[in-house]
């Protein structure tokens, strides 16, 4: 019926690890069953391509489709698998394919374009962002890119910032798969023979994506939906959140056949069949804290959102976490009194330790959002102190020898390490545990730890560090790291071989490419612009004096709010703020040293001039 098929089937090569079998580093042997998962059989695939014509004909000739003397012609492609979650691939992708080619087939291009623009543009019409204008707009993108470090293009960055929003948009949306470490624009397939993952190899390959393709959850795939929240896209984070749901059910059988240990675990990385043991080689694998990781973006939703009814479906997956935790810690010898998390790792650099800065960092946020969590719908007084209860007991935040915020509970940072990770820096962000007015002694030795880190790294890498020098309320240091992320691969700031920075499609360069650059920069940008924490909205917190004009509109704020700033001559010059919450009450507005307490209304916006002052609307 002149409509191309295409079939296939996945092979077997998820079932052992030999994707990550580094030949003279580690026994084949040891690693053979490390990652086996309950793989339910085989992904089958169905495709179908069908061409609506407009006069002239339409033939199946040689595999392909021929049309011939038409005036227009449209292409429609369904595409689907027998996938239907990790445990069941029973789907029958034939009739999945059909239906959907039926259901798009029978609209015309008209219609398909205007289904398209009014779902996507509602979720992308949320958010303006006007950073200024130059010349360079002029400039075809592949052109502005190696030229972002010398200056005067805002333009490039509103582009960015407004790009990330669109990949997130467009790869992780609710009833389909999380955003992977490409997002979905993957165009490499596994070999199904054997790997010899020679180091070349393992960064990607005309036969193997990098890294799988799959989520590395301690840091790349929490950084994917950073911008969810504050970005106004929170529905996309939606399959975030349905990932987590797998994994405390995948993580409860490691957490008890591997520790012995109630409540649900997941190491450092997972794929579609929901793996939560270690997997890679040591010690990058032995790192529990990806679930306890994972459920503080449960209760970012419901800060933003408030919505207890999501609260209240989230609870048991922080509940599960903490109580696996519960069992974990162990008593450490040195330190009488202090709980530690051992064997872990500080992904991804030194070797296997116990406490490291950022587990401590990662259980205070988990053990006191689930105990608030509980207080909010009534549930486990005696389980919520106890967690507190633990939670006290976690060793403290060090600043070590040489001022830095220290890494691990021994000072033995080394000042010279340049690691792309800076994953002891996660109380100050994601985090807000490290701010300036609560905390400013470790507020500077993160500050510390940070320059001694320095201003270059991958994508991701440099994407973090944004965010860091944000909340450092350093925008013309976040503005600098940007304009290494925004610059031609292996130029200036960026390393790791030839990567770094970002390719002329605006992707991000990691290398290859990994898509987490680019949202982590979407957050960056937002935190430069708002930040709120502590009870308080922030504006224009860290500035650049690169865009001394500008406004932005749409972002939101936690305690759920709708912010829109305008500024001038590189200051505040007025300030819309919209209630989202049922409920709203008072709330501390803060401008650099100024503060106001603003009451608000269910509803009704509330306009600010530059001194903070309620003008009418």
């Amino acid at each position: 019926d002149n409509v191309l098929v295409m079939e296939g089937r996945a092979g077997d090569y998820h079932r052992t690890t030999r994707e990550y079998w580094v030949p003279g580093q580690i026994p084949k042997s040891a690693l053979t069953n490390i990652h086996d998962v309950d793989v339910p059989g085989v992904i089958v695939a169905h495709a179908r391509l069908v061409a609506n014509n407009d006069g002239g004909k339409v033939t199946v000739t040689g595999g392909g489709l021929a049309v011939e003397n038409a005036n227009s012609v449209t292409l429609i492609i369904s595409a689907a698998t027998n996938f239907k979650n990790y445990r069941d691939v029973s789907g029958d992708a034939k009739a999945r394919a059909v239906a959907m080619l039926k259901a798009a087939g029978d609209k015309s291009y008209a219609e398909l374009k205007s289904h398209h623009l009014a779902d996507y543009q509602a979720l992308f019409r949320r958010v303006s962002i006007d950073l200024g204008t130059s010349d360079a707009a002029k400039l075809p993108t592949n052109e502005r890119i190696p030229n972002f470090f010398k200056g005067n293009d805002p333009g490039l960055a509103a582009l960015y910032f407004q790009f990330g929003r669109y990949l997130l948009i467009s790869s992780s949306r609710p009833g389909g798969q999380p955003a992977n470490l490409q997002g979905i624009w993957n165009g490499q397939n596994f070999h199904t023979g054997e790997l010899d993952m020679s180091g070349r190899e393992y960064y990607g390959s005309p036969m193997s994506p990098a890294w799988g393709s799959k989520y590395t959850v301690n840091i790349n795939t929490e950084m994917n939906y950073w911008p969810a929240e504050t970005a106004n896209l929170s529905e996309c984070a939606e399959p975030l959140f349905a990932m987590i749901a797998d994994l405390s059910v995948a993580g409860a059988t490691t957490a008890k056949t591997m520790y012995g240990a109630d409540g649900w675990v997941c190491h450092h990385n997972t794929d579609i069949w929901r793996g939560t043991a270690p997997v890679d080689f040591p010690p990058t694998g032995q790192w529990p804290l990806a679930g306890a990781w994972l459920c503080t973006h449960l209760w970012e939703h419901y800060q933003f959102t408030g919505d207890k009814n999501f609260l209240k479906q989230a609870y048991p997956l922080m509940k599960g976490a903490s109580e696996f935790f519960a069992d974990f810690l162990v008593n450490d010898p040195n330190h009488p009194g202090w709980l530690v998390t051992c064997p872990s790792y500080s992904p991804e650099n030194g070797g296997l330790c116990a406490g490291p800065a950022m587990d401590n960092g990662l259980l205070r946020d988990l053990f006191q959002q689930m105990a608030r969590a509980a207080e909010i719908l009534g549930k486990d007084a005696a389980f919520r102190e106890k967690i507190l209860n633990l939670r006290a007991k976690l060793p403290p935040f060090q600043v070590g020898r040489w001022g830095q915020f220290q890494e691990w509970l021994e000072d033995i940072d080394n000042p010279n390490d340049n690691n792309r990770h800076v994953s002891q820096l996660y109380a100050l962000f994601p985090s807000s545990q490290i701010t300036a007015r609560g905390t400013p002694e470790l507020f500077n030795a993160a500050k510390v730890t940070l320059k001694a880190r320095g201003d270059s790294g991958t994508g991701w890498s440099l994407a973090w560090k944004i965010n860091f020098w944000a909340r450092l309320l350093d925008g013309d240091q976040a503005y600098l790291i940007l304009t290494h992320l925004l610059d031609a691969p292996g130029s200036h700031g960026s390393s790791f071989d030839t990567g770094g920075g970002t390719y002329p499609n605006l992707f991000d360069a990691h290398p290859p490419f990994q898509i987490d650059g680019n949202f982590g920069a979407v957050s960056g940008i937002a935190e430069m612009l708002l930040q709120s924490r502590a009870g308080e909205i922030e504006l224009l917190p860290a500035l650049p004096s690169a865009w001394p004009t500008g406004n932005v509109k749409g972002l939101r704020a936690r305690g759920g709010y709708e912010v829109e700033v305008t500024w001038k001559d590189g200051k505040l010059a007025s300030a819309r703020i919209q209630p989202l919450h049922p409920e709203p009450s008072a709330l501390t507005v803060r401008y650099g040293n100024r503060t106001s307490l603003i009451p608000f209304k269910r509803g009704a916006e509330v306009r600010l001039n530059s001194e903070l002052q309620i003008t009418p609307p």
